[in-house]
C-alpha cells in the first residue's frame, strides 16, 4: 500500500527545511513552536501503543477489518476474508494494515486539539468530533478502495504508478489518488470545524505562521547580506 505513493516523497522533501527552521525556533524558545512540539508529542503518545505493541495494533486492525467487512456486506459486494486481515474478491486481494485504520489521522488531529489550553467541554467535543468521525469515514474509505480495486473500476485510467503488477494501476488510482485526495479535503474541513470549536487554535496557527515567516525572512536576509559582503 505504501509503494508508489506520491504524497510521501513530497512530504519528506518539504519536511527538511521545515525541520531546520523548527530547530532554530526551538532553540530560541518560541512559544508557538513549543506548543507545536507538545501537539506532536501528544500525537505520538496516542499512536505509539498501536504501532509498537503488536497486540494492540493487531486488535485495532482486526476491529477495522470486521467493520469494513460489515459495510461491504451491507453494500452487497461479493468479498470474503482469506486471511485475518486480507480481503479477496475475484482475482484481487487487499490487505488491511495499521495505516488503513485511520489511527494516524486521529492521533494527529487530537494532537492539534491539545496544542492550546482548552476546557473540559472542548476536550470532550473535540474527541467526539475527531475520533469516531475519522474512524467511521475511514471504514467507508477502505470499502471504497476494496470495491474499486478488486472490480478494476479504474483500469481505464493511464498507468502512472510505475508498478508492473497486474491490476495495480486501479489500486493506485483508488487508494493513492482518489481516496487520499478525498481524505485530505475531509481533514481540511475537520480542521476548520475544530478551529470553530476551539477558537484559540486560530491564534495559535497565526502565531505559528508568523514565526516561520519571520524566521524564513531572517535566513534569507542573512544570506543576502553575506552575499553583498562577499561582493564588496
Amino acid at each position: 500500500i505504501e509503494d508508489s505513493n506520491i504524497l510521501y516523497p513530497v512530504m519528506a522533501l518539504l519536511s527538511i527545511p521545515f525541520l531546520i527552521i523548527t530547530t532554530r525556533l526551538l532553540l530560541k524558545g518560541n512559544d508557538a513552536v513549543m506548543s507545536l512540539t507538545r501537539a506532536a508529542g501528544v500525537a505520538f503518545i496516542i499512536y505509539a501503543p498501536f504501532a509498537f505493541v503488536e497486540e494492540i495494533g493487531k486488535y485495532l486492525i482486526t476491529t477495522v477489518v470486521h467493520h469494513t467487512y460489515l459495510i461491504l456486506q451491507l453494500l452487497g459486494y461479493p468479498v470474503y476474508l482469506v486471511l485475518w486481515n486480507t480481503f479477496q474478491s475475484g482475482f484481487f486481494r487487499v490487505e488491511i494494515i495499521l495505516a488503513c485504520t485511520g489511527i494516524q489521522a486521529i492521533a494527529i488531529m487530537l494532537g492539534v486539539a491539545s496544542a492550546v489550553p482548552t476546557t473540559t467541554r472542548q476536550k470532550c467535543l473535540a474527541f467526539l468530533l475527531i475520533a469516531p468521525v475519522i474512524y467511521v469515514l475511514n471504514l467507508f474509505r477502505n470499502a471504497g478502495v476494496i470495491i474499486t480495486y478488486t472490480s478494476q473500476s479504474f483500469s481505464w485510467l493511464p498507468d502512472i504508478s510505475g508498478n508492473q503488477e497486474y491490476g495495480y494501476s486501479s489500486f493506485f488510482w483508488a487508494h493513492n489518488i482518489f481516496a487520499e485526495g478525498i481524505a485530505l479535503i475531509f481533514l481540511i474541513v475537520l480542521a476548520y470545524s475544530l478551529f470553530r470549536l476551539i477558537p484559540a487554535l486560530g491564534d495559535f496557527a497565526g502565531d505559528l505562521v508568523q514565526s516561520y515567516e519571520k524566521e524564513i525572512k531572517s535566513i534569507v536576509g542573512t544570506d543576502t547580506q553575506s552575499s553583498e559582503v562577499q561582493r564588496d
